[in-house]
């Protein structure tokens, strides 16, 4: 494929030494299990899964590849760009090419906005479910800010050591996961083959019910990850290559993994009575059907391998937020120290411990002032997270949009033009059902809670003056195009 662009070569083969990510460091399978460990597909399954039967009722699974089909729209676009760009950067270094520094670094602004928030809302949830495991299995039984400060220092720990051993923890988790739940869906399927077989969770009739704009925000939520693929890019081995197969593997798993394990549950149940069983037991509904279809020890298995999952995703998130850091340090837009790499590990050990100190600080100081750790912290920042997410999304679909009207660097009128424009518009149709439906996702009425959503502008506002004020910042010097 031939281009017109004459970038340097990426940041990560060009700057100084203690600046500069490990390259050649990760491959397909790499890249892959650190998005999906951090799509956390357990604590998902378990902790979202009945929340949205609760309101969705029968027609969960088919939201999910509702959900997949417009994230693998956007990333037809998404990734026939990054053959022009190798950066760490995720959706700003996109929105640095298509829209510009002011718009990029605006975007930057939300970028923190969102990841911090959606850190700080799962620590908490995490640290629910780590208590009530430690008081009911081992007698122990410490307030949740104890389990969330000392897993965030464990996790801040390995981001800083670098890919290798993050892989290799995260790998062992993930696999535990997915081995748990074709369990648990096998065991339905063979002890539930007498109920009538239904595909009632795929009739389009499913989706005509009042609760379908929430079940799309949380069903979103649990694609937010899927950026990581690109974040990291400059690690990678032939990223022309190995990240559209990474993107696509994850889109893929995290869509045929959610829909077949909630069908599962649906046929279980009976579509007919799922959504009343799942309000009725939010938080044993699942593993009541792995104690009745397999055993109990599939019951006490999935408890921890629960907490485990939150863990990967967390590992995974930190990896991710922490190049995030390291990449908009080296572009001029956070304080240059975050840039520093560790000497040994060339992971991006400053940006992840200055990640984890704000994270840290912010579900210590919520959890300690008294704030309940799902219905306030966990609903009011995971809720924040997903809005910014997709208003990244929305800008950097509209990024792709404005790239490939202006630079006539690839051919191909539906992966240029068609699917980039439709992606904008769904992802913008999806934001508006965001706002239309952010108090579902808050549990409750909560003024505090939507003041949080000025976080968005604020943060988009002052990224977006910044360039005025700082000449320096420079998302080309660390951009690319791949030969």
């Amino acid at each position: 494929m031939s281009t017109t662009t004459t970038r340097p070569e990426p940041v990560a083969r060009d700057v100084s030494h203690g600046t500069s990510l490990k390259p050649n460091s990760l491959g397909f399978v790499g890249i892959a299990f650190f998005v999906i460990a951090a799509a956390a597909p357990m604590a998902a399954f378990v902790g979202a899964g009945p929340v949205l039967f609760s309101i969705m009722g029968p027609g969960v699974p088919l939201v999910y590849i509702m959900v997949a089909v417009v994230i693998a729209l956007f990333a037809v676009g998404y990734l026939r760009m990054s053959r022009h760009i190798v950066h760490a950067g995720g959706f700003v270094a996109y929105i640095a090419r298509g829209l510009g520094r002011h718009a990029a670094t605006g975007a930057a602004g939300i970028v923190i906005v969102t990841y911090v928030a959606l850190q700080v809302g799962f620590w908490a949830q995490f640290g629910v479910f780590a208590q009530q495991l430690a008081a009911g299995w081992l007698g122990i039984d410490l307030p949740v800010w104890v389990w969330a400060l000392a897993f965030i220092a464990l996790t801040t720990a390995l981001a800083m050591r670098g890919v290798d051993l993050n892989l290799k923890v995260l790998g062992i988790l993930l696999v535990l996961e997915i081995a748990v739940v074709a369990i648990l869906v096998v065991g339905i399927v063979v002890g539930a083959a007498g109920n009538p077989p239904s595909l009632e969770s795929f009739s389009p009739s499913a989706l005509a019910n009042p609760g379908f704009g929430v079940a799309v925000l949380f069903v979103f939520a649990c694609f937010t990850t899927f950026e990581a693929t690109t974040v990291f890019s400059e690690e990678a081995r032939d990223p022309r290559r190995t990240i559209p197969l990474a993107l696509y593997a994850v889109v893929l798993f995290v869509a045929i993994f959610y829909t077949v394990a909630t069908w599962a549950v649906s046929f279980a149940v009976g579509p007919d009575m799922v959504q009343q069983a799942a309000t009725d037991d939010l938080a044993g509904i699942i593993f009541g059907l792995a104690a009745t279809y397999v055993g109990p020890w599939l019951d006490v298995t999935m408890q921890v391998l629960v907490v485990s999952s939150f863990i990967a995703m967390l590992i995974g998130m930190q990896n991710m937020f922490a190049r995030y850091g390291f990449a908009l340090a080296r572009a001029g837009v956070l304080p240059k120290p975050l840039a520093r790499v560790g000497r040994r590990s060339q992971a991006p050990a400053t940006a992840a411990l200055a990640n984890g100190i704000v994270v840290a600080v912010i579900v210590t100081g919520f959890l300690l002032a008294g704030a309940d750790a799902i219905e306030v912290v966990y609903a009011w920042f995971v809720a924040l997270g997903t809005v910014g997410f997709i208003v990244m999304m929305a800008l950097a679909s509209l990024a792709i949009v404005v790239f490939f009207l202006r630079e006539k660097v690839e051919r191909g009128f539906w992966t240029t033009k068609v699917a980039p424009a439709v992606s904008f518009v769904l992802v913008a149709g999806v934001l508006v059902i965001a706002l239309q439906n952010y108090d579902a996702m808050l549990f409750s009425e909560g003024a505090t809670a939507k003041l949080l959503l000025w976080l968005i502008p604020i943060g988009f506002a002052l990224g977006a003056l910044l360039p005025t004020v700082k000449k320096d910042i420079d998302y080309e010097t660390v951009t690319s195009a791949v030969a």
